[in-house]
């Protein structure tokens, strides 16, 4: 006798099938970022990617569909189980294809097909049989019935993609969420009943499996939060702040007093930004910094200046906390200068704290500042909408003085010209200078702007100099940086 699975479990199932495979997409998207950054680029592949898996798993589970009724389930519990291995496997697998060379955008598009494209195959798979179980366990209702199992796969898609971003990412971390999902999996397993002997040891090996991918398997981050993959690297007497695989910011790891002569700048690139702004602002200035990360010129301008404010907008609030515990003379500035801005507009403190994008607060912001510090950075690039004419035009609105730049690019590369064509239309004075160039054939590209001559520097750090950048089409919030290929 056939076995049968009551029209309520076929649509929990496909509901639960639905948000599991939306929260693995998401997820995927987030382990990437520590390995190939995150970008338009790689959420386009992942999309692209576990949409083809959607779309063959469905096609071959019409398939599986249509066989003898004890084939079938059983073929759709043994996609339970590949579904459960697959995903718990996931991040281990990824960072074995990166350790074997995977790089660039060919090897992020080839990493992304062999590790998402598979599990994302076997998580549709059930859905046509538990569909045609729905239809059939209402006869004479097969219109609703359908109706029911499409809304119930767009619900769970919703719930899953909620789930992800809104609870699993920022609370458990990325390798959680993958093991997370193949424990669904198998535990869909009971209600998808054959008529025939089932294998338990094939279950409880699945189930093993998933159990020591989650006591055995590293977290891709230390630190990790829905928006951040932050480490924190010991380097000699040197901490460094890496984000999504990108230093972020570094720092003197000895406690001290933070003040003009003991807060030393690590980076090169800050060291030339901070001459800039040192030879152009003065003893009060007022600074935006566009980009938190680790607070380091922030906390130089208030140690030199004592009479300056600044503003910092960082978007996470994990990345102030982790610079609260691993950067001393940052955390020691924060302690004694620092306020949220949010929850006190009228403070004593010098060093106002914002944790929201960087474009929302300047579209809100009414306050107005003597100068800005661009270098907002998501993986190894500054996100899209942060480089466009409307942001630039607005901060010229409420900036008086210099805007400065800290781009990463290949030398007179797309980012740094888009930018550049967006700073020589706003504004009659603009400088540039570029960095050494890594391995990847990127550099740090600076760019100070001005509405007023800018005076040259004494000197400028090692392998720091004026460098050309080709004329180019200026970035818009309709046509905006799409990420590095």
């Amino acid at each position: 006798m056939e076995a049968a699975i009551r029209f309520s479990v076929a649509i929990a199932l496909v509901l639960v099938l639905s948000a599991a495979g939306l929260t693995y997409e998401i997820a995927a998207g987030r382990v990437l970022a520590p390995f190939f950054g995150a970008s338009l680029l790689t959420w386009t592949t992942v999309i692209a990617t576990v949409l083809g898996g959607f779309s063959l798993g469905s096609a071959l589970g019409g398939i599986v569909a249509e066989r003898p009724r004890a084939v079938a389930l059983r073929n759709v519990r043994s996609a339970l189980v590949a579904t459960a291995v697959l995903m718990a496997v996931s991040p281990a697998l990824l960072g074995v294809l990166y350790a074997w060379g995977a790089r660039g955008t060919h090897g992020m598009m080839i990493s992304v097909f062999l590790v998402f494209f598979p599990a994302s195959v076997f998580v549709t798979l059930p859905s046509p049989l538990l569909a045609k179980l729905a239809i059939e366990a209402r006869p004479g209702r097969e219109g609703s019935s359908l109706g029911f199992v499409l809304a119930a796969g767009s619900i769970g898609a919703i719930f899953g993609a909620i789930l992800a971003g809104f609870v699993t990412l920022p609370l458990i971390g990325s390798t959680a969420t993958f093991v997370a999902c193949g424990a669904v999996a198998l535990l869909c397993l009971p209600f998808v009943r054959s008529g025939g002997q089932a294998n338990p040891g094939v279950t409880v090996a699945a189930a093993g499996f998933v159990a020591f991918a989650a006591l055995a398997g590293s977290p891709v981050c230390q630190y990790e939060s829905g928006l951040s993959c932050l480490h924190v690297a010991q380097r000699g007497p040197e901490v460094r702040l890496v984000s999504d695989g990108t230093v972020q910011a570094a720092e003197r790891v000895t406690p001290v007093e933070a003040d003009e002569s003991t807060v030393e700048l690590v980076l090169s690139y800050t060291e030339w930004m901070w001459a800039r702004m040192d030879r152009d602002l003065g003893p009060e200035a007022s600074v935006l910094f566009v980009g938190g990360g680790g607070y380091t010129l922030p906390t130089k301008l208030l140690a030199s200046r004592q009479e300056a404010q600044a503003v910092a907008v960082e978007i996470d609030p994990l990345v102030t906390e982790v610079v609260r515990v691993h950067m001393p003379s940052a955390a020691e500035m924060i302690a004694q200068a620092g306020y949220h801005v949010s929850e006190d507009k009228v403070s004593e403190g010098r060093l106002g704290i914002v944790h929201a994008d960087g474009r929302v607060f300047l579209n809100e912001t009414d306050q107005r500042f003597d100068a800005a510090v661009m270098d907002a950075f998501s993986s190894g690039s500054v996100p899209a909408h942060l480089v466009t004419r409307e942001t630039f035009a607005r901060l010229r609105e409420i900036v008086d003085g210099p805007v400065y730049v800290n781009l990463l690019d290949a030398p007179d590369g797309p980012l740094a010209r888009g930018v550049h064509a967006i700073l020589r239309a706003l504004y009659p004075h603009v400088q540039v200078v570029q960095g050494q160039v890594n391995a990847r054939g990127r550099t740090n590209i600076l760019f100070a702007a001005s509405r007023q001559p800018l005076d040259p520097l004494d000197s400028s750090p090692d392998g720091y100099g004026p460098t050309q950048i080709s004329d180019a089409r200026a970035f818009t919030d309709d046509r905006g940086w799409i990420g590095h290929r």
